[in-house]
């Protein structure tokens, strides 16, 4: 299970997380819905040792990881697909891919990583030795996806996979992350400017709005409480 306890993330004297708690329980995907500028990316990088924490804690399966560097964090398990596809251009696919198996927290064979990518992802296979920064958004998309999860994380943390692409692009890496969460177990936290897609997939759900969190719970009740329709003008 991953925690977060009244979390405070700063820049200087801006507060960009401001007291944040909730859980993402496991094997499920729990969404975290707010409009750019929410604190949801300064959230997911101070679970993952990116971002720095004022006060509070984060724990994961009951142990205490605030203080533990992002290298660590990942060894136990987090994995972190960050917005704005953040990938090395020059590099080919397959390295990218084979960078993210070397410094990960490495449960399967190389060869068995690699092919289990190229199986879910067919594109990637025929552009395996195209650089990285030739592909288009929706393909850099599902490189950054899979080079997240080669190492079969227990936790994935998601930052607006969705921005900017297709909508037949969005439902593919929608489809890739939901069926890894039921075949693996894995935990997925999942932030997400389009609520409604967030909260069709997810079991529970966070709003954020100005670094707090607004409002909580099922997803389902969520949706069908009209949280959605009114988020452009009640919370975002």
């Amino acid at each position: 299970m991953l925690e977060i306890r009244d979390l405070i993330v700063s820049y200087g004297a801006i507060e960009a997380v401001r007291g944040v708690t909730l859980t993402a329980a496991p094997g499920a995907i729990t969404a975290i819905v707010g409009a750019n500028g929410a604190g949801k990316s300064s959230l997911l990088r101070a679970i993952t040792g990116l971002a720095p924490i004022k006060s509070g804690s984060v724990l994961l399966d009951g142990k205490d990881i605030t203080k533990l560097p992002a290298s660590r964090r990942a060894e136990l398990g987090l994995a972190h697909a960050m917005e704005g596809r953040r990938i090395f251009r020059q590099l080919t696919v397959e390295e990218n891919l084979q960078l993210a198996w070397q410094f990960g927290r490495r449960r399967n064979a190389w060869a068995d990583a690699l092919e289990r990518v190229f199986v879910t992802f067919p594109i990637l296979k025929d552009k395996r030795r195209v650089q990285a920064g030739l592909l288009s958004g929706g393909q850099q998309q599902m490189m950054i996806v899979s080079v997240a999860t080669i190492c079969n994380p227990s936790y994935l943390l998601l930052d607006e996979p969705s921005l900017g692409l297709a909508p037949i692009i969005v439902q593919e890496i929608y489809t890739f992350f939901t069926e890894r969460c039921r075949e693996d177990g894995t935990t997925v936290l999942l932030a997400e400017q389009m609520a409604a897609l967030a909260l069709k997939v997810s079991e529970h759900g966070y709003v954020l709005r100005q670094g707090r969190v607004v409002r909580e719970g099922p997803s389902k009740e969520l949706v069908d409480s009209g949280l959605v329709a009114a988020l452009s003008s009640a919370y975002l």
